[in-house]
């Protein structure tokens, strides 16, 4: 498989920790977001969205979207299963995962970051208030679930979700204000899928 991506991509990061937690292992091939890389041509090819992540898949498909590209490696590697339990319990982690996915994390895409400032106001503001109001949501969501991490003693889609989220948190300087969040990040921390695959452990990392 190929992983395209960026260091500091958080989407990038949450596939490369379900890589990980499943024992795969991907070529990683850059695209330096800043520099437009994800606009030349033979990426767009790949994904016409001119987004990262993309990936390859051994048979030569090439899928988008980390949500997608998750669930994708929980099919073809049930263990350890990213998505645990009944139906009900199974939504529940989509929907925190989603949280970050759908609400949280799409303000802070560089195509969206620049939007904003082209029209004259504060993204970092912006990003910042997308951030606390998603976050408070999911804090007070997960304040009702047994830790010690997102659902229960080992980690889901969820958590592959929260974690690289915390990250641009505080990269965004919010105020780090979800002691259940932050508890998650640091149990999350301490396992190799999520430590070893962090931005700054990247060969592209600046």
């Amino acid at each position: 498989m190929i992983l395209h991506g960026y260091w500091r991509s958080t989407a990038a990061w949450r596939v490369r920790i379900a890589l990980a937690m499943k024992g795969l292992t991907a070529e990683q091939v850059p695209h330096h977001l800043r520099d437009g890389g994800q606009r030349a041509p033979d990426y767009l090819a790949l994904n016409p969205q001119g987004l990262v992540p993309a990936l390859e898949t051994d048979d030569g498909q090439v899928l988008t979207q980390s949500l997608a590209i998750c669930e994708y490696l929980d099919e073809i590697a049930p263990e350890p299963p990213l998505l645990p339990g009944d139906a009900a319990r199974r939504a529940r982690i989509r929907a925190a995962a989603l949280i970050v996915a759908a609400d949280i994390h799409p303000v802070q895409n560089l195509k969206i970051i620049q939007r904003i400032k082209a029209l004259g106001q504060d993204e970092q503001a912006w990003a910042r208030r997308v951030i606390e109001d998603g976050f408070d949501a999911l804090e007070a969501l997960l304040s009702k679930v047994e830790g010690p991490l997102a659902f229960g003693p080992a980690p889901t889609l969820a958590d592959i979700f929260i974690t690289p989220q915390m990250a641009n948190a505080r990269r965004f300087g919010c105020e780090l204000r979800w002691p259940r969040l932050q508890a998650i990040e640091a149990e999350c921390l301490k396992l190799d899928a999520f430590r070893l695959t962090a931005p700054e452990h990247q060969p592209d990392a600046e």
